[in-house]
């Protein structure tokens, strides 16, 4: 093939998104917290010809649930989007290299729970290159987001409490009278212990954190969710960080049952 034919062939193999360049993530340690930070490397390994490449960036993506009506959907939420790289050009068979520091938000859902992943939430890191004239190449690497103290202590509690750990997901939309920046709330969903089925089917136990403190909102059983005049929200209290571990949790969770109970007519 003359160098001509060479040349108009790679330009064709680039508009079809062929041959582009790669991108590949690797993360120091997928383990962190809410108000923690995931660090790594991002490499952009040139493909068979030069490209434009104009970005890249990260973004933080979960699994949520979307209500539509009588339906219910899920689909992949993107946010809290950091850039790291403005445009360059990278030649064919070049490598190139950016360190990064994502910060994760106070509000991120958790993912796991001592150790365990909480079944039903997912979060990952997606970097994003995007490539001038082709398609865009795209990588996705899971983080463990786990519990603050604070929060592991209010879990803990209602283990000990005999509530059994179901199922977690994150919800589209906002709770009433909470502050959020980000666009859902994370639901962990417990059965509850022997002496309270009569009375409870489901119990949901939602943060929403923030640097010295965070709002609990405590749920029973789920008619429409927090944005509908059918919840059923028993609880919400805001809990400090340097004092949340010198509170009886089983005792003022415990309390909290007890006075939902009676204002249903079950004790």
């Amino acid at each position: 093939m003359t160098r001509e034919g060479t040349l108009v062939f790679k330009k064709l193999m680039q508009a079809m998104g062929v041959g582009g360049p790669q991108v590949e993530t690797v993360l120091h340690n997928p383990n962190t917290t809410p108000g923690g930070t995931v660090t790594g490397e991002v490499t952009i390994l040139g493909g068979q010809h030069d490209s434009e490449i104009l970005g890249v960036k990260l973004a933080l993506k979960t699994r949520v649930e979307i209500e539509s009506g009588d339906n219910e959907y899920s689909t992949d939420l993107e946010y809290a989007k950091l850039p790291i790289s403005g445009p360059f050009k990278l030649d064919d068979g070049a490598r190139y290299s950016i360190p990064f520091q994502m910060p994760i938000p106070w509000e991120a859902p958790l993912t796991h729970f001592y150790g365990q992943p909480l079944r039903g939430t997912t979060v990952g890191v997606a970097t994003e290159l995007e490539v001038a004239r082709a398609v865009d190449a795209t990588d996705l690497d899971p983080i463990a987001v786990h519990p603050l103290p604070a929060q592991e202590r209010i879990l803990t509690a209602f283990a000990n409490l005999g509530f059994q750990f179901r199922n977690a997901d994150c919800e589209k939309g906002h709770i009433r009278g909470v502050r959020q920046e980000l666009p859902f709330y994370q639901e962990i969903e417990y059965y509850p212990p022997a002496h309270h089925a009569r009375g409870i089917k489901q119990l949901e136990v939602t943060f929403v954190s923030y640097p010295q403190s965070m709002e609990v909102v405590l749920e029973l059983d789920k008619r429409g969710g927090l944005l509908t005049e059918g919840h059923d929200s028993f609880a919400r209290f805001t809990v400090d960080y340097a004092t949340a571990g010198q509170t009886d949790w089983e005792q003022r969770l415990e309390g909290f049952l007890q006075q939902a109970g009676r204002r249903r007519g079950l004790f």
